[in-house]
């Protein structure tokens, strides 16, 4: 077999790439941000200078530094770019014509995919990391289903989750966070019982998926269920076995 070289590219291997946003928690295995979560390799690219905060208040200022990070990944050789904050969708199509790859840069992209294989009468539980950002005009940036048929559940005011993540204190306490992230989910299946499928849209909340789907009895869709999705796309599995 004969390899050639890509132009520029001193790496290879990683066909996912992966924006990182600056935000200073501890990324624990199942994070979108920790190397671990993944069985394959995937290359990690700093945002510089773009925060949660400008995300949240969709602070459009910061799309050039977006942008430069993803050609960044592109030049490196990645076949598919995401990222690790939902909120990322506000650059989703902009993204996506510039670099002319597969982008899915939010775990709400899943949505579109979700209403298609639920029954009509069924809606999606959505926990988001804070649900006023969630507004209209960024669901219907990732093509979601009609908001009628989404609930939404927020963690802005989960203590432990909004002293890691919003104030960066730091440190992470796992159980009280998943414990959280639990009591969100729970109390959208109770408030609405004909919830059938639940979407954890935060990047750091695929670590606690497990849980959830265990306390509700439901499928669980999270950012890294996206991630080996598309990656199972880009890298093809070659089969061999007997009749």
């Amino acid at each position: 077999m004969i390899y050639r070289c890509a132009p520029g590219q001193v790496s290879y291997g990683e066909a996912i790439g992966i924006l990182l946003i600056e935000n200073y928690v501890p990324f624990i295995p199942g994070d979108v941000a920790n190397a671990t979560t993944y069985d394959y390799p995937v290359r990690f690219q700093r945002i510089s200078g773009v925060t949660h905060r400008h995300l949240f208040s969709h602070d459009l200022s910061v799309k050039e530094k977006v942008i430069e990070a993803a050609l960044e990944l592109k030049k490196e050789g990645v076949r598919a770019i995401t990222g690790d904050c939902g909120f990322l969708a506000l650059f989703q199509e902009e993204i996506k014509e510039k670099l002319k790859l597969p982008v899915f840069l939010s775990s709400l992209l899943q949505l579109a995919f979700i209403e298609k294989i639920m029954s009509a009468e069924s809606m999606i539980g959505i926990v988001t990391a804070n649900a006023p950002a969630l507004t209209d005009s960024l669901l219907e940036a990732v093509g979601a289903p009609q908001k009628s048929r989404l609930v939404i559940g927020g963690l802005e005011g989960a203590k432990e989750f909004r002293r890691a993540v919003f104030d960066e204190s730091g440190i992470l306490d796992t159980d009280l966070v998943e414990s959280e992230v639990v009591e969100a989910a729970k109390t959208i299946v109770k408030e609405n019982p004909e919830t059938g499928i639940l979407l954890l849209e935060c990047s750091l909340l695929p670590p606690y998926a497990a849980a959830v789907s265990r306390e509700t009895g439901l499928p669980v869709f999270d950012y890294v269920t996206m991630i080996d999705y598309v990656h199972s796309a880009v890298v093809k599995k070659e089969y061999s076995g007997h009749m």
